[in-house]
């Protein structure tokens, strides 16, 4: 029997999202606990003692009588690709191909999304920093980075980041995309990944795994 999995989850956080894409990408059934972050829930005791650092995402796993908590999306990721290697992966078989992928999923999750989230963007604005210039510029970097390095790995007129293989990387990037997007950052400036999230868009795992498509998600910003 699959194990039974527990998403604790943001309709806007980008990290949420890698896990709702990824998991619909591979055919796993998700159960969702809300947590409102503009409402401080992450904060509350007792979410606080499921995850310890007062985040989204969180994976709660129930196999039989076995009950495991998995904080940090990348490591989520992971969690799913190593356990279930009967579905559809999201690494390369060729061990470089699996570092190259890696190497993109961490310029979005390690230099990007940390000094972009939440808890970052209100202490810059308690600093009286303009936030979304901050978040643009930020953004901005880590997207310029990201197609550089495609351009590198000779990704220059592949379908996704990693050939026609959809990886652990797509699914990092189109929910940073998303947010560059609601912040004005010019993606026209990043041909080949406005050209990767084009396709990406087409899938149903990418669709259903959006923030606009949550069931949290406030009616007025859901699409028709």
């Amino acid at each position: 029997m699959a194990p039974e999995y527990t998403l604790h989850t943001y309709f806007r956080s980008s990290c949420s999202a890698r896990v709702r894409i990824a998991a619909a990408y591979k055919g796993i059934t998700l159960h969702y606990q809300y947590v409102n972050l503009l409402e401080n829930e992450q904060k509350a005791e007792g979410y606080k003692s499921v995850n310890t650092s007062e985040t989204v995402p969180t994976l709660v796993v129930k196999d039989n009588t076995v009950t495991n908590i998995i904080q940090q999306s990348i490591a989520i990721l992971e969690y799913l690709e190593d356990s279930r290697p009967e579905l559809p992966a999201l690494l390369p078989i060729d061990r470089i191909e699996r570092a190259q992928v890696r190497a993109l999923v961490h310029i979005i999750a390690c230099d990007v999304q940390p000094v972009t989230n939440l808890k970052v963007l209100q202490r810059v604005r308690a600093l009286g920093q303009d936030g979304a210039s901050w978040q643009r510029d930020f953004m901005s970097a880590g997207l310029d980075a990201y197609e550089q390095l495609l351009v590198r790995q000779h990704q220059v007129s592949a379908r996704y980041s990693m050939g026609d293989f959809v990886s652990m990387a797509d699914v990092v990037l189109a929910p940073a995309v998303d947010g560059a997007l609601r912040f004005g950052v010019e993606i026209d400036r990043f041909p080949r990944i406005k050209s990767i999230y084009a396709e990406l868009q087409r899938l149903e795992a990418f669709r259903a795994g959006s923030w606009r498509m949550q069931p949290d998600t406030p009616r007025e910003l859901r699409e028709q």
